[in-house]
């Protein structure tokens, strides 16, 4: 095939006019107006003249009751978004405003022990919370109980002394594991 008979041959182009919309008019139709405010992107072709006369006889209001203009107006002004308010915004406030009520009753709504508890509950749990934590025991503790414990357990989850069980074997490492953590937390 021929790389010319690709191109566009500008001088074999039949260029199509089209006619005025404007009943009587045999001007070309170069100028679009929409047909009407429900139909924005269908449009009439006219010719300067009479394009003219249609735009300043359009009306984009015309068979709008003033509701339905005043609606338009209220979307018009959020870009036609709808607006909500923030909830958890409101939410806040809400609490904020019950908290500082009970303080002028002088009833605290938080303890100074359920802030720390809060705090607590923000923090990562260090390796030697968490090795504490999985012997069952809390702080301050030292490291003859944590030994007393950690042989109280080593008793009962030893894999000779539930018939090889791969579970008690898997908790028992997890215990090891958890003394040396906090063999070197105690005696460094």
């Amino acid at each position: 095939m021929d790389r010319a008979s690709h191109r566009f041959d500008f001088a074999r182009a039949e260029v199509q006019l089209r006619a005025c919309d404007s009943s009587g008019c045999s001007g070309e139709g170069l100028y679009r107006a929409p047909k009407s405010n429900r139909q924005l992107r269908e449009y009439h072709w006219f010719c300067l003249d009479h394009v003219r006369e249609y735009n300043k006889a359009w009306n984009f209001c015309s068979g709008m009751s003033e509701a339905e203009i005043e609606a338009m107006v209220r979307r018009d002004t959020t870009w036609e978004r709808e607006t909500r308010p923030i909830s958890h915004w409101v939410a806040h406030e809400e609490k904020l405003h019950a908290a500082a009520q009970a303080y002028a009753r002088g009833e605290a709504q938080t303890s100074g022990e359920e802030w720390k508890n809060r705090q607590k509950a923000r923090e990562p749990e260090t390796p030697e919370a968490a090795a504490l934590r999985l012997l069952g025991l809390t702080p301050p503790v030292d490291y003859a109980a944590i030994r007393a414990r950690y042989i109280e357990l080593v008793k009962i989850n030893h894999p000779d002394t539930n018939g090889g069980d791969k579970e008690s074997e898997e908790r028992l490492k997890t215990i090891n594991q958890a003394l040396q953590t906090l063999k070197a937390a105690y005696l460094a």
